[in-house]
This record gives C-alpha cells, structure tokens and sequence, in this order.
C-alpha cells in the first residue's frame, strides 16, 4: 500500500524520507510497481510542499495537526501531479491509509477535504497566478495563492514552493526572472549528470547509453554526459556504470574538483569526503597519497564503495570531525574541502534541502565551513593549495566566506574561483550549481 509507506517514509526518523523509501516498502512487502510509486509520492510531497500546504489552507476546515496535514498532503499531490492515479484511488486509498493511522473520524475529514478540491480544479490556464498551478495545465475556480502583485516571494512560496525568504535572496542577486528561473528547476527531478572517466571516450559512451535507449547530451564540462532523469535505473545498470566507466556527478563538481590541479607525486587530504565521487576525480590525478576523511566510518564506506567500483585501490582514510585527530606537525600539498552547505545550488537533486533554508541555518554553516577552512590551512605545506567547494548559491558560504579567510591569512591568495549557477538540460547544463575556490600557501 504506497501511500502508507509513503506516509512512514515521510515520517522516518533519519530524517532522509527519499533515502528511506527502499527499506520502508522492503518491510512492508512492496513490489518494484508500489515502491516506485511510493517514490513518486515521497518526491512531490517533498518538493510541491508549499504549494499542498497553500491548497490544504484553502479547503481544510480547520488547521490539521502534523500527520492529518501529512495524509492531506499526500493524497492533494495525487489528484494535482500523478496523472497514472485515478482521482477515486487518489481519495480512497488516501482515506484508507488515514482511518488505519489515524482513525475513522480523520479519514472522513480527508475524504471531505480531497473531495471539495477535487471539485474546485479545471482544466487549462486561467491566466490569473492565484489560481494556475505551475507547470499544471490546470487551475482552480478561486483564489488559492497569494497575490505576486502585492506579495511576490510570497506567491513564490505558495505556487513554486520555495521558502518565500530564499526567493527573496535570489530576486536581489539574479532579478525576478532569474529567481523565478532557479526555482522552477528545483520542482522537478533534475536530470542525471555523469561523469565520463578520462581514460574513456565521452562519444563512445554516449553512443553506448544510446543502444539503451539512454539519450544523453555533452554537458559544458568535457567529462560530463546529461541525461533525462527518468534514465537513472537503466544508467545504473548499465556496464558503463557497473565497471567505473562512468559516475554521477554533477558537472560543478567535477569543475570544482579540477581545480585541485595536477595531483602527480602530491600528498593530499580529501574532507567530507563521502559518498566518493570527488574522491574518485582526485585519485583519477594520480597523487602520491589520498587521505579520504569524514565524521564517521558509515559515511567512509561509501567511500570505499565507489573507488572499488571505479577500479582504483582503497583510499588511506580516517573518521574525524574537522582537523582534531591530525597531529599538528602533519602536512599536505592540497587540501580538498567538499564542506557542508546550505545545498542551495542543488535543490533540485536534495530537494528537501530547501525547508532547512533560514538565518540561522546559514549562521551555523558558515561558522562551521570556516572553522573547516582555519583548521585545513593549517595542514597546508608551503607553496600547497586549499580548495574549497560547496553545492550553495549563497555568498555567505562562497565569495564572502574566502574574502574574509584571506583578509584575516595575509599568506594565502585566492588563484582560481568556479561559480556555477543551475541551467536546464535543454540549456545545456550545468544542472548543478555551487561555488569553489583555489586558494594557495604562499
């Protein structure tokens, strides 16, 4: 029954529902069918969140409390985006899974809700954005979101479900349309990007995904394929994938991994290093010595897992958080920061990303990425280079946060910079955004 296992996947205590997906349908004896459809579920609700609360407020009688507002959700994300779900199974099956956790009498307060939306949806574009749903070719009979007119991140956050203040940060950087843009992408699953290993052909790959009926495109990076989300099961079967030909990888990332340079001969520490796919391009440069670090040995094992599929030999690694179990005599010719980030440059691929968004939140990582950075110069030799690299759009994390550590090192300057902002797959790519820099011990 997908939407019960939806609702247990939503409500998992890894806090990673999408992650959780496998094991809660594996409990629940789901076959492959239930399971993707659990998977679809999960992924709307997580990403048209705003939009099914902003629907929810305009037809619940009342506020539901955290699971009846969850059920609700889930069964609106039905009739509003899965076309294979018939609106009866929508309501039905929704009301079944809430009688079975939550009782009868909330199951009629779902089926009462779903039923009066139901009612209110028309089909085509009434032109009027408090009543469109996007990327919908339907609307509702009334008012539902917030004027743009008036309140226009307010409008963002009920009609494309973004925060209204994340909305707000990008129309001051990238103007209304380029806000709009950003997050318009991170509605959907974004398209898969892989990385090509250099010791193959990018065209003899391409041509090989394409006899799988796989149709990837060259991104703008020269190791870097794009193909249609919805390709990913058939990718990772494939043996391109299975023997290291290639690996997902978004194209910032391998950008921002190239700017470690010619790794040849050199001693290099890699921090946060799992899942592994970073730690691949710098083995793939051939260091003397690779340190892969990261707070924990599940993490690691990640790590371990990708370079034996990749065909290179087991990394050196060690779990640690920050720079604390180095001794302090210990050096290296690169350090690789990969740090934790707000993920604003990736919403589209963790879109749970963007609820995590807020003041706080980009106070506590920017002190944490640098602390991370203060620690890691430390371990650089004379003359070695310090990347650091985040999946953000946002200039605390990036610009700011590398102007102030050289304001404060007056021996480190800033050589080369990456800034990537997400584009779609008809655009080309990158389908990822973030931020790295290339500083250097003078």
């Amino acid at each position: 029954m997908p939407r019960h296992a939806a609702f247990l996947a939503l409500r998992h205590p890894s806090g990673k529902p999408l992650a959780a997906v496998d094991e809660v349908c594996a409990r629940r004896g789901l076959d492959e069918r239930d399971t993707a459809l659990t998977r679809a579920l999960v992924g709307i609700e997580i990403r048209r969140r705003a939009t099914l609360r902003a629907v929810i407020a305009g037809f619940a009688h009342h506020k539901p409390k955290a699971e009846l507002a969850l059920l609700l959700r889930l069964g609106v994300a039905q009739l509003l985006y899965m076309d294979r779900v018939p609106p009866h199974a929508a309501v039905s099956e929704t009301v079944r899974a809430t009688a079975d956790f939550l009782g009868l009498s909330k199951g009629k307060v779902v089926n009462g809700t779903l039923r009066s939306v139901q009612r209110a949806v028309r089909q085509g574009r009434s032109g009027d954005p408090t009543c469109d749903l996007v990327d919908r070719d339907l609307h509702f009979d009334g008012p539902v979101f917030r004027d743009p007119s008036q309140h226009p991140h307010l409008w963002a956050e009920d009609a494309l479900s973004i925060p209204s203040a994340l909305h707000k940060r990008w129309t001051n950087r990238y103007g209304a349309d380029g806000a709009t843009a950003l997050a318009r992408l991170a509605l959907e699953e974004a398209p898969l990007s892989l990385r090509v290993r250099p010791s193959d052909s990018r065209s003899a790959v391409r041509e090989e995904l394409a006899n799988l009926e796989v149709a990837a495109r060259e991104g703008g990076a020269p190791d870097i394929l794009l193909a249609p989300a919805d390709s990913t099961g058939t990718v990772l079967r494939s043996a391109a994938f299975m023997e290291g030909r290639v690996t997902v990888q978004g194209e910032h990332a391998s950008r921002a991994a190239a700017l470690a340079g010619d790794l040849a001969g050199l001693d290099v520490l890699d921090l946060c290093a799992a899942p592994g796919g970073k730690a691949g391009v710098l083995a793939d440069l051939k260091p003397r010595f690779l340190l892969s670090a990261d707070i924990g040995a599940r993490r690691l094992a990640r790590v371990f897992g990708a370079f034996e599929r990749l065909g290179h030999a087991a990394p050196h690694a060690v779990a640690m958080d920050g720079m604390g179990a180095l001794g302090a005599d210990v050096r290296f010719d690169v350090v690789f920061i990969d740090a934790p980030c707000s993920n604003t440059g990736v919403l589209a691929q963790r879109p749970a990303a963007r609820w995590r968004h807020g003041p706080r939140a980009i106070v506590e990582l920017t002190a944490l990425q640098a602390r991370l950075l203060r620690e890691a110069a430390g371990h650089v030799r004379p003359g070695g280079a310090l990347i650091h690299s985040t999946c953000s759009l946002e200039p605390e994390e990036n610009q700011q946060l590398v102007r102030s550590f050289l304001a404060e090192h007056r021996d480190w300057r800033l050589e080369g910079e990456v800034n990537s902002i997400p584009r779609s797959l008809e655009d080309g790519g990158p389908v990822d955004g973030g931020y790295a820099a290339r500083l250097v011990h003078s």
